[in-house]
């Protein structure tokens, strides 16, 4: 029988606030990938990153004339939890990569998930 175990999301910063103000059509495709995640599975449109960030998996979705990409970055490597670190629109155009502001916060935001995981299991101790 299948798992049918959803993990709970928890919105790091303003990623929830992020993903509300893009096309519904992006808000779509990020929600349907998240959803997959929730229940251990991952989109085809979602890679792993890479060096330190191995941790966390990249959503890329583009608005329906294609002119515009959109990123979503989250981690399912903290407990049962799936944190979303950092939705945004990919401004640059110099090809598939992230832009180093970009990085710097969900680096910022990854510890800060880390802490955050690292609270609830000690409260789950106590």
């Amino acid at each position: 029988m299948e798992n049918s175990h959803q993990k709970p999301i928890a919105w790091v910063g303003s990623s929830k606030k992020d993903l509300k103000a893009m096309p519904e059509e992006v808000q779509d495709d990020i929600g349907y990938a998240l959803d997959l995640a929730q229940h251990n599975k991952q989109a085809a449109y979602a890679e792993q990153m890479k060096g330190d960030l191995r941790d966390v998996i990249e959503i890329r979705a583009d608005n329906e004339t294609g002119n515009s990409t959109f990123r979503a970055a989250y981690t399912v490597q903290l407990g049962d939890m799936i944190y979303v670190l950092h939705v945004f629109q990919k401004k640059s155009k110099r090809g598939r990569e992230t832009p180093k502001r970009d990085l710097d916060l969900i680096h910022q935001r990854l510890k800060q998930a880390r802490e955050h995981h690292e609270q609830q299991e000690q409260k789950s101790r106590d």
